[in-house]
């Protein structure tokens, strides 16, 4: 991939600008981690620097950054699709065996002789995109690509979108116009960033064993604290869930408020939750959380046979894999498929999604070994398991959707932690900023506007202000 070169700013020291509230460092850094040109470090509070903040900002350096695959990967790409094998099919069997012959000669077929990466490539450099190196405790340094909209309301409240398997940091695309400005009354605004985890996207591989659920969360973190954002929110599903969970394990007094979908949780126990544990005994079900509880039964039955494959042995499917664009596209489009209510992919949709796997920086199939990983903790480790217990600290919203992997009853997701918020949907599936961006932006709106119960929970930035003032 190729980063937009910039151009280098300060000299041997820093140089101070000042622009109301905020305070922005210039520094010249030839021998800066991963090479990059352009560094800065932004301050979004009204104090002076410290010695210790303007080190650990010299610790990264971020630049713009544009999509921009070789042509000799477009070329090897095509190569490889022109030698593609089908498999025979058993007649009639539609999606129960699986992805279906047709589909996957369709898309073969377009992805071949009719889809434009260079056009998805075009849209996707609309976003405002960055990355950035940012020191890993115990890994060295990782240059991480990311997604930041900044807000042009003085009072907007920094979100980190974390994005899940099989998405990306496209995920956020269609939230952007959604969360960036208010009108000062009742809307709140938002800075973005959606980050490429490592291993995913644009963002640097780990060849390093050990590279679990505590690393990614720090990833995370490190990347607003660099942004300069102290305190921030989340919204997160599937791998996502899990790493803003562990951020509000790790990082309380920084994670101020998580909005989750696409979770996992289960019923509460007398012994962890008495209190829920006799609220849920005494409380009968909802119609529509019976049908989340049939829906999930049925759903760990048909659905779940990839997830035991890539906690156990994720390096065996990471050959079929990186070796064939048909393979990748038939993994992922059963999925895509499989997991949204009825929404209504096209066939460029779902060929950019699988095209970003394949272009991925750390390879096709890196992004499996956060399945083993996350199981496979060490003692200094976050476990898997660790993310579905009680987060006290942060404030969480929890948005239900029919359709997802997992349809949980109210009082299951009230073992989460202080749990504030909760909305259960009539429609949508697991990737619901693609499917339903609306009601995402609804829900944050819900928590974080004047009366919601997460209301001023970041110090200082409440969400409101004037356009304009920084």
């Amino acid at each position: 991939m190729v980063k937009a070169p910039g151009q280098q700013l300060g000299g041997d020291s820093p140089v101070l600008k000042r622009r109301k509230n905020v305070k922005v460092f210039f520094f010249n850094l030839s021998a800066a981690p991963c090479g990059s040109t352009l560094p800065y470090a932004l301050f979004w509070d009204a104090h002076s620097p410290t010695a210790s903040e303007l080190k650990s900002n010299i610790d990264m350096t971020i630049e713009a950054y544009k999509v921009s695959v070789p042509d000799d990967a477009l070329q090897k790409l095509k190569q490889k699709l022109s030698l593609d094998e089908f498999p025979d099919e058993l007649d009639g069997v539609g999606w129960d065996t699986g992805t279906p012959l047709t589909d996957m000669r369709r898309l073969v077929s377009y992805w071949k002789h009719g889809f434009d990466w260079r056009t998805s490539e075009s849209e996707i450099n609309q976003m405002p995109q960055f990355s950035g190196c940012v020191e890993i405790d115990g890994f060295g340094a990782l240059e991480v690509h990311f997604v930041h909209q900044k807000s042009a309301i003085s009072g907007a409240i920094p979100l980190l979108f974390c994005h899940g398997w099989p998405g990306s940091f496209l995920e956020v695309k269609k939230l952007l116009p959604l969360l960036a400005d208010s009108d000062g009354s009742n809307a709140v605004a938002f800075h973005v960033v959606a980050p490429s985890l490592p291993n995913y996207g644009f963002s640097d591989g780990v060849k390093k064993k050990g590279f679990g659920l505590k690393q990614y969360a720090e990833t995370c973190h490190k990347l607003m604290q660099k942004l300069g954002y102290h305190e921030y929110i989340t919204q997160a599903g599937d791998w996502g869930f899990h790493i803003t969970r562990t951020m509000g394990l790790l990082y309380p007094q920084h994670c101020k408020a998580s909005h989750i979908n696409a979770f996992e949780t289960k019923a509460p126990s007398f012994w962890e939750h008495p209190i829920l544990a006799i609220q849920h005994f005494l409380t009968p079900y909802s119609a529509d959380e019976r049908a989340g509880i049939e829906f999930t039964k049925s759903n760990q039955k048909r659905e779940m046979g990839y997830d035991v494959l890539q906690q156990t042995k994720p390096q065996t499917l990471a050959y079929a894999l990186s070796d064939s664009p048909v393979g990748l596209l038939a993994w992922m489009y059963e999925k895509l498929h499989g997991w949204v209510d009825d929404y209504p992919w096209t066939d460029d949709e779902i060929l950019t999604w699988v095209s970003i796997y394949w272009f991925s920086t750390a390879g096709v199939a890196a992004n499996l070994q956060i399945y083993y990983e996350s199981v496979h903790s060490d003692v200094d480790g976050v476990h898997y398991s660790q993310t579905l217990k009680y987060v006290p600290q942060v404030k969480t919203g929890v948005a239900h959707f029919p359709k997802d992997l997992t349809v949980h009853p109210n009082a299951w997701a009230a073992t989460l932690g202080n749990v504030i918020y909760q909305s259960r949907n009539p429609h949508g599936g697991h990737f619901a900023a693609v499917e339903h961006p609306e009601i995402l932006v609804r829900d944050l709106q819900a928590m974080m506007r004047k009366g919601g119960k997460a209301y001023g929970c970041v110090t200082g930035l409440d969400g409101y202000g004037k356009s304009g003032e920084r």
